[in-house]
């Protein structure tokens, strides 16, 4: 069983090359690494809302490019900065999973990067 990496080439805010693949897909299964609101390499900042539809367009992009879509989606892990963004996190995120969520963790985190919010996911694509 082969294993396909996405984006192992591809930099992060500042130009900086990260030691990570966007997304490693292996046997049906999408692993999409933690995104964040960026957009050409730089954070976008704002509130939570607008960084919550950026972040999750760009796991659609990651999921698109690997032949994915977010009904493949089983799983989400969510980090989020402030607690206090939780329901409006939700509501975001329901606009884009609907009445078939995946599984789900979200935790308060503090950030690696000056974002409000982070997803990971993983999908499955059967044969």
């Amino acid at each position: 069983m082969p294993i396909k990496r996405y984006g192992a080439e591809k930099s992060g805010a500042g130009g900086q090359n990260l030691p990570f693949a966007r997304a490693v897909e292996a046997g049906g299964w999408l692993h999409v690494s933690g995104q964040v609101a960026m957009k050409d390499g730089e954070i976008v900042h704002g509130g939570i809302v607008e960084q919550t539809h950026l972040t999750i367009q760009n796991v659609i992009a990651i999921l698109t490019e690997a032949g994915y879509g977010l009904e493949h989606v089983v799983r989400c892990g969510v980090w989020l900065d402030d607690p206090r963004d939780f329901w409006s996190f939700n509501a975001v995120y329901k606009s884009y999973f609907g009445d078939h969520p995946p599984a789900r963790a979200c935790v308060q985190s503090h950030m690696m990067v000056d974002c409000k919010v982070e997803i990971d996911c993983v999908a499955y694509k059967g044969p």
